[in-house]
């Protein structure tokens, strides 16, 4: 039989109505063992004393801690209550418990963990038998869909996905001078590389004199990586590749440095920076260096009647009364909003941008994983010149901050075109400014269960002229984008057209049956036959 583990002098207090005001008293204990009679996992607070003494039993069968600070834990557990002649009632209880230190808060969290995953099986307290196989869900798996993360290793498990990115000689370059350029980071030290991949950065580390290089993949691309890295031998020798989730897998040693590659569309795309942070928590010696080390996302207004015009056209099929005999017009209102809710991924001219950008910071040293789970970012901008907002642009770009050169990778627009390019959310319902005047707003991002982002943005334009000192909101126009599933506009991207020669929109021309669209816009917008194409070029 497992022994017990026991916390002496905890606090620990009932979260409820009746006792919300008594404060957590203390010189309590907290063991984890297992219950005489049922033989369930089972955590016991006992406090002793005349005018205090308690004990409150949970069983960890359907028990969950929540940290709420870096001592405090919520342990929530199912509770039921029965009364002859009454039916049963089904409810929550919930104990804070405090303990005396950030290493005891730490082993009691992992103390609860392991007696809830090790002694408790499907059926609830049911003790497992000898011989029995019980798969416990990682933290990537509680907090991912099953779907989407098969979706995404398979995807990476192709060489052809690794092509791309190899061919992307930016990226692929900056990394290499990043590490290269800071030899004196890789020489005889522990690298691990999360997320390798086909382990080409594993590789670069041993170039650069790594001691040895960790090779964390979970994707089938680690039978190829094995391959490419048996087939250079003299670097290959100094690399173990090992299958598995950085949240699963355990290493034999502590890294001097980690290196990955984890940015993805507008920089947080499939939430693959909580792994890189992750692995810095699990396997990063103190003192320790990540390359990359910090990343930005910048962003900007924008001003881009072809792009606007384009994507409000899209819905113009539903705008045919008699297709084959069928009135289609009741959903076009839905396809205009679905159309607006893909943020659009392209290369566009930096001269589209009205206002100079701004950019909020991840530290990737610091952060904690819990950050990116929902990023909030305040918007402030003055416009150059007068013209009408369409939405927003984004890029990003990443420092590698080595002890001997500091390195940005960047994919903003204007710079060599990245396998990222850019990324522009587009207003439905545009705003009007004139020179000088502040945009405002928020960037909102949500992570959710796809690896992915839902993207909340609001721009608004203060008051102009007389009384704009008294501050006042004169427009604002909202949207909700999904990150996962963008209009990637690679084909055909148009030739940059001075502000003063776009059209406006009330001078395109309408067509198809008159009917408005929503907001007021004209369902059939077209450009003049002047517009000019260009090829694009990465």
């Amino acid at each position: 039989m497992a022994s017990a583990d026991m916390f002496p002098n905890v606090s620990f207090s009932d979260v409820n109505a009746a006792a919300a005001s008594e404060e957590a008293g203390g010189g309590g204990k907290a063991v984890f063992g297992l219950d005489a009679a049922s033989g369930a996992a089972r955590l016991s607070l006992v406090r002793t004393g005349a005018d205090q003494a308690m004990e409150i039993g949970l069983s960890l069968s359907d028990s969950q801690i929540f940290k709420l600070g870096r001592t405090e834990w919520l342990c929530v557990s199912g509770q039921t209550e029965a009364k002859p002649g009454v039916e049963e009632k089904l409810f929550s209880r919930a104990i804070k418990v405090v303990l005396r230190s950030e290493a005891e808060s730490k082993a009691f969290s992992l103390a609860f963990q392991r007696w809830k995953q090790q002694m408790t099986s499907g059926k609830a307290g049911e003790p497992l038998e000898n011989g029995s196989i019980m798969v416990s869900k990682s933290k990537f798996d509680t907090k991912i869909e099953a779907s989407s993360a098969q979706m995404y290793f398979h995807y990476y498990g192709q060489l052809l996905h690794q092509q791309n990115m190899l061919q992307d000689f930016v990226r692929t370059g900056t990394y290499y001078a990043a590490v290269m350029e800071n030899r004196s980071d890789f020489e005889g030290r522990v690298v691990v590389d999360v997320g390798a991949g086909s382990g080409i950065l594993s590789l670069f580390a041993a170039q650069a004199g790594a001691k040895h290089v960790y090779a964390v993949e979970a994707s089938e691309m680690v039978e190829h990586a094995q391959r490419l890295i048996s087939g250079n031998p003299s670097l290959g020798q100094r690399i173990t590749i090992i299958k598995g989730k950085v949240e699963d897998v355990e290493l034999p040693e502590k890294a001097d440095i980690l290196i990955s590659e984890p940015m993805g569309t507008l920089l947080v795309n499939e939430r693959m920076l909580e792994s890189y942070v992750i692995a810095r928590d699990r396997f990063l010696a103190p003192d320790g260096k990540m390359f990359p080390t910090t990343g930005r996302i910048h962003m900007a207004p924008f001003s881009d009647e072809y792009l606007y015009v384009e994507m409000a056209n899209k819905a113009l099929f539903w705008q045919q009364h008699n297709f084959f005999g069928v009135d289609l017009t009741p959903l076009h209102s839905s396809a205009f909003d679905g159309y607006f809710s893909q943020p659009v991924v392209d290369a566009f001219d930096p001269r589209l941008l009205i206002s100079p950008p701004t950019y909020h910071t991840l530290d990737f040293t610091k952060m904690k994983e819990e950050d990116l789970y929902e990023i909030d970012i305040p918007l402030s901008f003055v416009s150059s010149i007068g013209t009408r907002v369409h939405g927003l642009a984004c890029w990003f770009d990443v420092l590698f901050n080595g002890s001997t050169v500091q390195r940005w990778l960047t994919t903003a627009p204007g710079s060599p075109t990245t396998h990222w390019y850019q990324l522009r959310c587009v207003l439905a319902q545009p705003l009007y400014v004139m020179a000088g005047q502040e945009i405002t707003g928020r960037l909102h991002l949500v992570a959710h269960s796809a690896q992915s982002y839902t993207i909340y943005l609001t721009l608004s334009a203060k008051m102009w002229g007389v009384g704009a000192e008294q501050g006042g909101i004169l427009q604002t126009s909202t949207a909700k984008l999904e990150l996962k599933e963008p209009y990637y506009r690679m084909s055909q991207p148009q030739q940059y057209m001075p502000q003063d020669q776009q059209q406006p929109l009330s001078s395109l021309q309408a067509q198809g049956s008159g009917q408005q669209m929503q907001d007021g816009l004209s369902p059939g917008i077209t450009v003049g036959q002047e517009r000019d194409s260009a090829a694009f070029t990465r």
